[in-house]
């Protein structure tokens, strides 16, 4: 998942002006997908504790299993100071004290993450945790994430733990439950192997080093230091796998190896004495063309190759291996990227001399799938059984964890790219071989939302997802049963809707070149699509705005500049408006349409042909999102680095908010009272970065998110609100899916007065201040006082008097202008916001 993951840093200094803001309580919950969205790399079954199992995921976090096969989350508490906590390359559950939980988190070695990594140590299963800082950075988020377990507890003396780092940085020892760590000397190698010595990004070009620990527990006895311990290294063509008999103090390659692929799995038998380690030619989880399986026995030191398949049939590297405790010499092994027709597992019975497999072919193209297939948790992930045509990848891909519940040899999961998979009847496997393939990730929701829309009508939620492209959720409760097609691509970016005609949506993609044109149109509320014809093919990303009447959409590709589109004719460039501006459509007015990069803002009055510089957005340098009042024609809302800036006169004048120092995510939803002001919300830092609404158009704020609920990095979020419920809100994140909140306590009473040309429901006024005249250099002037600062930044003033076109000119609690100029109309919007409309 890095394509989703690629984080601005955070500027968390106070503004000047912070003030202390109150808090709300909510109740936050997630948007039912149904599991999954995203990598699971590994999975980890307690070998002492019935039923005790977790997840690790790369983008998303920790999980617990259920005893109802759903999962909860274990790390939501990290917010913007602690967003790397979401990338856990590694995971160990103690077997002496099943209370105790260690995970290895950080999510790149690179400069996409600037910290280091942590273990982060928990004694009650994953309810609390302290955190362990280390030396270096982890990642995981970075090549090779499905390798493992790096991290282990010594099932002799539980106070010992090995840690494998990347990076070259050797691998680690703690005596003392994690708490401190030690370079562990005298490794052979800590392993030599990168992905692509040409990436300049410091991703692919990076060492993997250390793949696993294993001990070996049959080797030692009860309280004291297990002597043989096991070590694989990201090596290709050299020694790779290590071995210790005096408890980590010296170490020497294991004789007899075969190093030609990279071990990604070393998986001990205790009853057989034995080592199982699957290989492949690339890190993973996306590469990997060939591999091998051998089964190492400890006691006579002997080798044997095991892969289950050779010649045409091998076309895969392996990953994920599993040993039945209970069964001993049952094994299976999972092809880390068999890509079509579908993903593939074996099994053998007889310790790797015979094996059997999930489907086979019959005659091509006809494939025996030997299980029936349950989506019921996730049916969007389908097809059904009963759709059995080729390249339905109904089994999964980058299949590194596999397992099967040491206490319960039917009961198996494996994590895929897009879910866990696994069921209940394994051993049916070994004889009807009609085992039931489930999805199984229920309460593992790891998606990076890309965009979320809440139109007036219609689905109370839309959202464009990364590698799952998105979904129309007519439920929050209930898991889409499709996913968009027609087209189909691997990822949506973006999303919006039509203000006068809300059913008429636009989705905006990011594939690769067989993708084609990656615009699509929608006139029924994202129940259908066609290809917009307008759109080059292969072009894509970036963001997306349509037109109030749904018949004009503006582009920003993300590498081909601005465009604009009506009636699907052919896109054309729009050269008025910088390549990398934030963009969004008026919703009332079609032919109205904003832009706004660096300090400036930009408007267009005919359908987004061409651009014109209008107000000031003070000292920003980098707007992020542009949100545009559903009832008035001008009313915009724009955050940026510096903060939140709004103007009710089509961006020529801007108030920028007090208290807020830099902003985000923006939003506006159902007012508290009817007829008034749209709630606003904003992740922003306002006294500190953090989730808020405010009632008053940003007169006064309460924090809507807690300690519980951090969201990870405020910056890599989306948000929408919506606009027939008040205080509900949708938080997109960059890998735990999608939540929604309600308001679940009453709003602390305002702190601050509303400026005293306004009333406390109506937005800021900026007529006390000079109004715009666009010829006229930019200059600076105040609002009237109150308790808190406001800047408002404008030209120079129009006619005494009169309001300009597009401005306000009435309301409750306003004092300006209410006559109009030339060719305008004083209409109302509602009780307190009336409009200069042309006429």
């Amino acid at each position: 998942m890095v394509r989703f993951a690629l984080l601005s840093l955070l500027a968390t200094t106070l503004s000047p002006f912070a003030y202390a803001v109150s808090s709300q309580t909510y109740t936050w919950k997630n948007v039912k997908i149904g599991g999954g969205g995203g990598f699971v790399p590994g999975i980890v079954f307690n070998p002492s504790q019935k039923g005790l199992a977790y997840a690790r995921t790369d983008i998303g976090g920790a999980y617990k299993l259920n005893s109802d096969d759903t999962w909860t989350p274990l790390l939501d508490f990290a917010n913007d100071a602690r967003w790397n906590y979401w990338g856990v390359d590694a995971l160990a559950t103690d077997p002496v004290d099943p209370q105790r939980l260690y995970l290895a988190t950080g999510m790149y070695t690179n400069s996409w993450d600037p910290n280091n990594g942590q273990i982060l140590i928990s004694t009650d299963q994953g309810k609390t945790f302290t955190p362990s800082k280390l030396p270096f950075k982890v990642g995981g988020n970075m090549p090779g994430r499905g390798m493992g377990e790096r991290l282990v507890i010594d099932p002799n003396s539980n106070n010992i733990l090995f840690f494998g780092a990347r990076s070259g940085n050797g691998l680690w020892k703690s005596t003392d439950f994690g708490a401190t760590w030690t370079q562990v000397k005298g490794l052979p190698s800590t392993g030599t192997y990168i992905p692509d010595p040409t990436d300049t990004s410091g991703y692919n070009n990076d060492k993997i080093g250390v793949s696993w620990v294993t001990f070996d527990s049959t080797s030692g006895s009860s309280d004291k230091a297990t002597p043989r311990i096991f070590v694989g290294v990201a090596n290709q063509g050299s020694d790779n796998i290590f071995v210790s008999n005096d408890a980590g103090s010296t170490w020497s390659a294991v004789a007899g190896q075969n190093s030609t692929f990279i071990p990604h799995k070393g998986v001990l038998s205790p009853a057989e004495k034995s080592l199982y380690i699957s290989t492949s030619d690339g890190a993973g989880p996306y590469d990997g063309t060939l591999g091998a399986l051998y089964k190492y026995n400890i006691t006579s030191g002997t080798w044997t190759d095991i892969t289950p398949v050779s010649g045409g049939d091998l076309y895969f590297g392996f990953g994920g291996v599993a040993v039945d405790l209970q069964k001993p010499g049952t094994i299976m092994v999972a092809a880390l990227n068999s890509w079509w027709p579908d993903g593939q597992i074996f099994r053998s019975t007889d310790g790797g001399q015979s094996w059997t497999a999930l489907w086979a072919w019959e005659s091509y193209p006809t494939m025996n799938r030997y299980y029936k297939y349950d989506d019921t948790f996730a049916p969007w992930l389908g097809p059904n059984v009963d759709e059995t045509e080729l390249g339905t990848l109904q089994i999964g891909w980058m299949m590194e964890s596999l397992v099967i519940n040491p206490f319960d040899s039917n009961h198996w999961l494996y994590g895929t790219g897009a879910t866990i998979y696994g069921g209940h009847d394994l051993l049916q496997w070994d004889t009807t071989r009609n085992v039931t393939l489930k999805s199984l990730a229920d309460g593992i929701e790891e998606t990076s939302v890309q965009s979320l829309i809440s139109p007036p009508t219609g689905p109370p939620l839309i959202s464009a997802l990364g590698d799952i492209q998105g979904f129309v959720h007519d439920s929050l409760t209930t898991a889409p049963a499709n996913s968009f097609t027609n087209p189909i691509w691997s990822t949506a970016v973006d999303v919006d809707f039509a203000g006068n005609k809300p059913t008429n949506i636009v989705r905006l993609g990011n594939g690769d070149s067989s993708e084609g044109k990656q615009v699509a149109l929608s006139t029924d509320s994202g129940k259908t699509w066609s290809q917009d014809y307008g759109a080059a093919d292969n072009v894509s990303g970036g963001k997306i705005a349509l037109s109030a009447d749904g018949d004009t959409v503006l582009w920003r590709a993300s590498a081909n500049g601005v465009q604009v589109s009506q009636y699907t004719n052919p896109f054309a460039a729009v050269p008025s408006l910088p390549s990398d501006a934030a963009i969004a459509s008026d919703k009332k007015n079609n032919s109205i349409f904003y832009g706004a990069s660096g300090s400036m803002f930009y408007l267009s009055t005919d359908g987004g042909k061409t651009f014109a510089a209008k107000g000031s957005l003070g000292s920003s340098t980098s707007p992020v999102k542009i949100v545009v009042n559903p009832s008035v024609t001008g009313d915009v809302w724009v955050s940026t680095d510096k903060g939140i800036f709004h103007s009710t006169d089509l961006g020529s004048t801007f108030t920028s908010l007090s208290g807020v120092s830099q902003a985000w995510a923006i939003a506006l939803g159902a007012p508290a009272k009817a007829g008034g002001y749209p709630a606003l919300f904003a992740a922003a830092n306002i006294d500190g970065v953090g989730y808020f609404r405010s009632d008053d158009a940003g007169v006064n704020w309460v924090k809507i998110n807690d300690a519980a609920h951090g969201f990870g990095s405020a910056s890599a979020n989306c948000i929408t609100a919506d606009p027939r419920i008040y205080g509900r809100v949708y938080i997109g994140t960059n890998g735990r899916g999608i939540f929604y909140g309600d308001a679940s306590g009453t709003a602390p009473a305002p702190t601050s007065t509303v400026p005293s040309s306004t009333s406390a429901t109506a937005p800021p006024s900026t007529t006390s201040a000079p109004a715009p005249s666009s010829s006229s250099p930019t200059t600076i002037t105040s609002a009237p006082s109150s308790s808190h600062t406001t800047t408002v930044i404008s030209s120079a003033p129009a006619p005494s008097g009169t309001q300009t076109v597009w401005g306000q000119c009435g309301g409750i609690g306003y004092t300006g202008p209410t006559v109009c100029a030339a060719g305008a109309k004083c209409t109302i919007q509602n009780a307190y916001y009336s409009q200069c409309i042309p006429s």
